[in-house]
């Protein structure tokens, strides 16, 4: 059974690129007789609101879909993934990062030439080469420390890995490509690397589809499944909405949001016209 899902963060209102990808995974389970799931990123505290939980519900009902269960909300499944990083910690496969993101910087300005990767330029590895002893006196301390993977370590467990996308065809996983990714810190127990990578096992959805701007990403999540013994979904990156200027839809920079469509007189069958999906 296909099962998709669409997986929104509550830190504003829907907009037509959203709306995109939950009709096309809804599509995708509904054509094949499957599940149609709704997960709800929230664990980032500092930018979710709960009113924003509201809208997307109030959105995602007026535009017609519906969904199957109950909806998870990932900051309700904090001991999910305290599990997850338990068993990469015990496998060698984390260290506690000390470093402020203004001493990467500076580290990384002082490196002159420091490797980018797709989320910028790649940590330069400094606590990694702290021994045991030291990483210890430092969380005894109370240091604030994040959790990073060491990337040739997981890379050289894993092995050869690949995935399979339904527009773009088999992949080859270049995670190394992330660097050291964090996976825990403090104030975000777990990173959306990780997060979503449990979800997506833990309820047994069998096709991600979601936008070509987190195609990279991908890599990293198909490093997690194998190091973590998790099913390999198959993956559908669809093409972005982009306004009249070519520039993607994205929050941040005010795209018309469905109830602002809603409010100005737009239809639920106008709407899914406008993100691609005729009636």
């Amino acid at each position: 059974m296909i099962v998709t899902r669409f997986a929104p963060s509550p830190t504003g209102r829907l907009h037509l690129g959203h709306a995109h990808s939950a009709l096309l995974g809804h599509r995708r389970a509904r054509d094949a007789g499957g599940r149609f799931l709704l997960r709800i990123e929230d664990i980032d505290g500092t930018r979710c609101r709960p009113e924003f939980v509201d809208g997307i519900l109030e959105d995602l009902a007026w535009v017609g879909l519906d969904w199957d269960g109950e909806v998870r909300r990932q900051s309700q499944r904090m001991a999910d993934y305290r599990r997850g990083l338990d068993r990469l910690e015990t496998s060698g496969l984390l260290y506690p990062c000390f470093c402020t993101r203004t001493e990467i910087k500076a580290e990384i300005e002082r490196s002159g030439a420091a490797p980018h990767g797709p989320d910028g330029p790649l940590y330069p590895g400094t606590c990694r080469a702290l021994d045991e002893p030291e990483r210890r006196a430092r969380i005894a301390a109370g240091r604030p420390h994040a959790l990073r993977l060491d990337m040739a370590r997981a890379r050289a467990a894993a092995g050869y890995l690949h995935w399979h996308d339904r527009r773009l065809g088999d992949r080859a996983a270049e995670p190394e490509r992330f660097g050291d990714v964090v996976l825990g810190r403090k104030e975000m127990p777990a990173s959306y690397h990780l997060a979503v990578t449990l979800d997506d096992a833990l309820q047994g959805v069998t096709l991600v589809t979601r936008g070509e701007d987190l195609l990279a990403s991908t890599d990293v999540h198909r490093l997690l499944q194998a190091l973590l013994g998790l099913p390999t979904p198959a993956y559908e990156h669809h093409s972005l909405i982009v306004d009249a200027e070519g520039r993607r839809l994205a929050k941040r920079d005010a795209a018309p949001t469905l109830a602002a469509l809603r409010q100005a007189g737009r239809s639920p069958a106008d709407v899914r016209a406008m993100a691609g999906f005729p009636d």
